[in-house]
């Protein structure tokens, strides 16, 4: 018995992996007080929006799956970035004032539009976690990285398929 995995099912995963790595900061935040950091905010958005793409790519035709794959394919790449950055470089500064990431959050004013998400308690050395020994930026990147490979698997696997219906 052969079992098919269809792109759709594989985008729809790939949504719900994404959402997921947001729902597990949010519990660590409101049950295990682990307070964000500018960096865990950021990187917060970039699954949503990453969610948001692969689910668009997940219900909409041939065109727009493969733009929708691609830009999900890229937010995880950034995703990876963003925790390497916060990992290697944020969690030993004492601010994260006026990053990247500070900035992009306040000019989205994401901070007034939904502060239980995006709203930033604690700086960057404060925020730099272990969760079961590995750092809390660790496990985000390793998510991003599967997220990556997902993505990047059916951006191929839609790109070769023949014009029909997943």
């Amino acid at each position: 018995m052969r079992i098919r995995i269809r792109v759709p099912q594989v985008l729809v995963a790939v949504a719900v992996l994404a959402l997921g790595a947001v729902a597990a900061a949010l519990t660590a935040q409101y049950q295990f007080d682990m307070q964000p950091c500018v960096w865990c905010v950021f990187q917060r958005l970039i699954y949503v929006v990453l969610a948001v793409c692969a689910l668009a790519g997940a219900f909409f035709d041939r065109a727009i799956r493969r733009v929708a794959i691609g830009l999900a394919l890229a937010l995880a790449l950034c995703g990876i970035a963003a925790a390497l950055w916060q990992q290697f470089y944020a969690a030993r500064q004492a601010s994260c004032d006026l990053t990247l990431a500070d900035q992009v959050i306040t000019a989205l004013r994401l901070d007034r539009l939904a502060p239980k998400l995006f709203v930033a308690y604690a700086n960057c050395a404060d925020a730099a976690v272990n969760v079961i020994g590995v750092p809390f930026a660790t496990w985000s990147c390793a998510m991003f990285a599967l997220l990556a490979i997902l993505s990047a698997w059916t951006l191929r696997t839609a790109a070769r398929a023949p014009q029909r219906r997943y």
